[in-house]
């Protein structure tokens, strides 16, 4: 067989393809998945729940409740847009959830006051001031435990919640009148007690947080703070005559 003959029959063996290694294929399939996949945190299933908590507080109070959504909750933990849906079904159950967080922080901050109070009169002005106090530092997370067409009180967590923050407001009107309050039989004086309590110091922190008292500190004399017209509104007697 001549030389021209060698190289035809070398011409016409078929290439064997190269092969890739397992290895290398899985790499280059890692390399073409999209960049956002890495972004998402793992959090073990407890923590997780927690996790989208605290991220719907924090777009709460950044964004308000127009910017509260289950996919910036989502975005702001680092997780699939899923994850909300899981954990509290829609919206709804998302903002219930973060209501009863704010109602167990905001019966912690009023304990915790009273704790600290030594006098009676502190005693007395330790709640109202702790009322308002939570509203300022938190007042997007204030606003939505209020929002009651927003919420799902069947939610056993936000009940209980909401009925301890209740059950802590009886029990300091009680006190006040010196005698014993069952928050579920009132008697009419007791509910007015309350309703009056509740009323005036909710109401001052609605027109406190919508910049609505500006007008009044600034007839009083300089340096007077909202927390000292909350006390002098508190302590002050009532004296108007009621027309016989």
């Amino acid at each position: 067989m001549g030389k021209s003959d060698t190289k035809s029959e070398t011409a016409r063996k078929p290439r064997t393809p190269r092969k890739t290694s397992s290895a290398a294929s899985a790499q280059a399939r890692s390399a073409r998945r999209p960049a956002v996949a890495k972004t998402e945190t793992p959090y073990h299933h407890g923590a997780l729940r927690e996790a989208l908590l605290q991220a719907a507080e924090r777009v709460l109070e950044r964004d308000g409740l127009s910017g509260l959504t289950l996919r910036a909750v989502a975005r702001e933990a680092g997780v699939s847009h899923a994850a909300p849906t899981h954990h509290f079904g829609d919206l709804t159950g998302l903002l219930s959830e973060l209501a009863a967080v704010g109602f167990r922080q905001f019966n912690a901050a009023m304990a915790s006051s009273c704790d600290a109070a030594t006098t009676p009169l502190e005693r007395a002005l330790a709640r109202p001031k702790a009322y308002v106090a939570y509203a300022q530092a938190h007042p997007g997370m204030y606003g939505i435990m209020f929002r009651t067409e927003r919420l799902d009180y069947s939610r056993p967590s936000l009940h209980e919640a909401a009925e301890a923050s209740f059950a802590g407001l009886a029990n300091a009107i009680g006190m006040m009148r010196q005698e014993q309050i069952s928050g579920d039989a009132l008697t009419l004086n007791q509910g007015a007690a309350i309703a009056r309590a509740w009323s005036m110091v909710h109401g001052f922190t609605m027109l406190l947080l919508d910049g609505r008292l500006e007008d009044i500190l600034g007839r009083l004399p300089e340096g007077t703070t909202a927390e000292q017209l909350l006390e002098a509104m508190l302590t002050a007697p009532i004296t108007a005559k009621l027309p016989v």
